[in-house]
């Protein structure tokens, strides 16, 4: 029954599901013309990071919740390196539950243009946009929590002209 009402909430959604598929300890979503790969952090609550992306598509919309087996994870992270040279990604949609983005997550995604940061986001980690020489805007969800931002976050974005970094960030 779960794996219907993701299926209903990823037609609804826009998104095109194809297939799932269990991998010890991981989980992978294909998508139209993408795979997204996911392994599980926590039972309970249960929840899951994005860990790599495969395809070539250029605008990419990460999915709130996934399931693995029987169990719905919600999506609270990305991981370190999980969109990494990534270069023809020029647009992403992260879900308001992702609390953290990893390090060299999307290093290197050099067309991407734009990107929100969830309210919910509290770390972003080294190098996280480094070489997104493509990026002119960064924005975070109202009432961000943002608290950290870990040296080179912003590295070689020599498109983006401006930043407000939120005013709970050390």
């Amino acid at each position: 029954m779960k794996k219907f009402l993701l299926l209903i909430a990823l037609i609804i959604s826009g998104v095109g599901f194809v297939s799932a598929q269990y991998v010890g300890n991981n989980t992978i979503i294909d998508y139209d013309g993408y795979s997204l790969q996911f392994t599980v952090t926590s039972v309970e609550p249960a929840e899951c990071e994005l860990i790599s992306y495969d395809g070539s598509p250029t605008d990419i919309i990460i999915p709130a919740t996934v399931t693995f087996g029987e169990t719905e994870l919600e999506v609270t992270s990305i991981g370190n390196y999980a969109f990494y040279e990534c270069s023809s990604l020029t647009s992403i949609e992260i879900p308001s539950g992702v609390t953290s983005i990893g390090s060299e997550a999307f290093n290197a995604c050099s067309s991407l243009t734009s990107i929100e940061i969830p309210s919910g986001v509290t770390s972003i980690g080294g190098s996280a946009f480094s070489g997104c020489s493509s990026l002119t805007n960064i924005s975070f969800g109202e009432n961000s929590q943002l608290t950290s931002i870990v040296d080179g976050a912003f590295y070689g974005c020599s498109s983006l002209t401006s930043i407000e970094i939120p005013s709970g960030v050390t």
